[in-house]
């Protein structure tokens, strides 16, 4: 990854208050790249924006992506070279209580933040950031390739295939023909310190594991391809960095994953025992026969990411259980007092050592 580019650039980053986004701007931050953040306020309590003070780190400006008003004064703010494009409803369970919101932020949001940068005169690429439940899926052991068929049969997986849909259709109306690549990035089950969001499984052991209760496990059996929080921002980062090259950067106007080796498709239970071996206390405990009526989540789902290591010469860089042991040492040290911040930093620097 040539991260020279990005010392300098102009980055808009929307999501910037939470978990993939304060990690990235972090990140960004880090290679010298000057950050605008457009985002609602964090959305849990605690939360890694505010516990490794990212506002202190980038140009934090608050706003809803399902108002156009807001993404378009944030474009004119931050007059961006590169966008990442992160903000969203990111939780299949809320999607279920929250079916409009779900839509109305990760459709109709994306379509504001890209009808905002059609008249940006500054944009020189975009990065969409949606999911890997994106695809269509039939719970196959096949790992889906970035022509499968998009889907989704909950609201949040349908709101990502739409999104990706918003995300082709502006690229082929309007940037391709002014030279400005735009790009979608798709992964998924990402693990890493501070995500305390509600319904995931790492949040949840962690608030039991404090709390000294066993961890409540939903679906142990379920199997997800995991990786660290790192991993797909490095992607992401490389992603950009080929957009933002001249004159080549317009070849890399597609849609891409970013997934972990096959070695890492592991059910939740080899998850939690992981984590838990690594925190060092405690235990959990199966809840899949007492949940009534509870909504569907796949079983199954992996991604290839060929195109990924051929073309961008990207690839994970830390296994499953350097991945798990990276998340547990991270809450297990800040829940010691350590910095939430020199805690991220020092994953990142770690990560970058790892390349070799």
């Amino acid at each position: 990854m040539n991260t020279e580019i990005y010392r300098g650039a102009r980055v808009l980053l929307t999501g910037h208050t939470g978990f993939k986004g304060s990690w990235l701007s972090i990140w960004l931050q880090r290679l010298g790249s000057k950050v605008t953040g457009l985002a609602l306020d964090p959305p849990t309590q605690p939360n890694l924006f505010t516990e490794a003070n990212v506002g202190g780190l980038v140009t934090d400006l608050r706003g809803d992506i399902r108002n156009l008003d807001d993404v378009a004064e944030a474009v004119r703010q931050a007059e961006p070279d590169v966008v990442f494009h992160l903000a969203a409803q990111p939780l299949v369970r809320l999607s279920y209580n929250e079916p409009k919101y779900t839509f109305d932020t990760n459709v109709g949001g994306t379509v504001n933040v890209l009808e905002a940068l059609r008249a940006s005169k500054s944009v020189r690429a975009i990065v969409v950031v949606t999911s890997d439940k994106c695809y269509e899926n039939r719970e196959w052991p096949y790992a889906y390739r970035e022509s499968d068929p998009l889907g989704g049969r909950d609201p949040y997986s349908a709101s990502k295939g739409a999104a990706e849909i918003v995300a082709a259709s502006y690229a082929r109306s309007f940037f391709d023909g002014v030279g400005v690549p735009l790009a979608t990035a798709r992964a998924g089950n990402v693990i890493g310190g501070g995500d305390w969001a509600a319904d995931r499984i790492i949040p949840d052991a962690v608030r039991a594991l404090q709390d000294g209760q066993p961890v409540p496990v939903r679906n142990p059996d379920a199997v997800r391809p995991w990786q660290h929080v790192l991993e797909p921002l490095c992607g992401y980062l490389a992603l950009g960095a080929c957009l933002l090259a001249r004159p080549d950067g317009i070849h890399y106007a597609e849609a891409w994953n970013f997934a972990p080796a096959a070695s890492s498709c592991q059910p939740v239970r080899a998850l939690i025992s992981a984590f838990i071996q690594h925190y060092g206390t405690g235990a959990w405990t199966d809840l899949s026969d007492k949940q009534v009526q509870a909504p569907h989540e796949a079983n199954l789902l992996a991604l290839a990411a060929d195109k990924a290591f051929r073309r961008l010469g990207w690839r994970p860089r830390w296994d499953f259980g350097q991945a798990v042991q990276h998340a547990s040492s991270w809450y297990r040290r800040h829940g010691g007092g350590e910095s939430a911040l020199d805690l991220c930093i020092e994953d990142i620097e770690s990560y970058i050592r790892s390349e070799s």
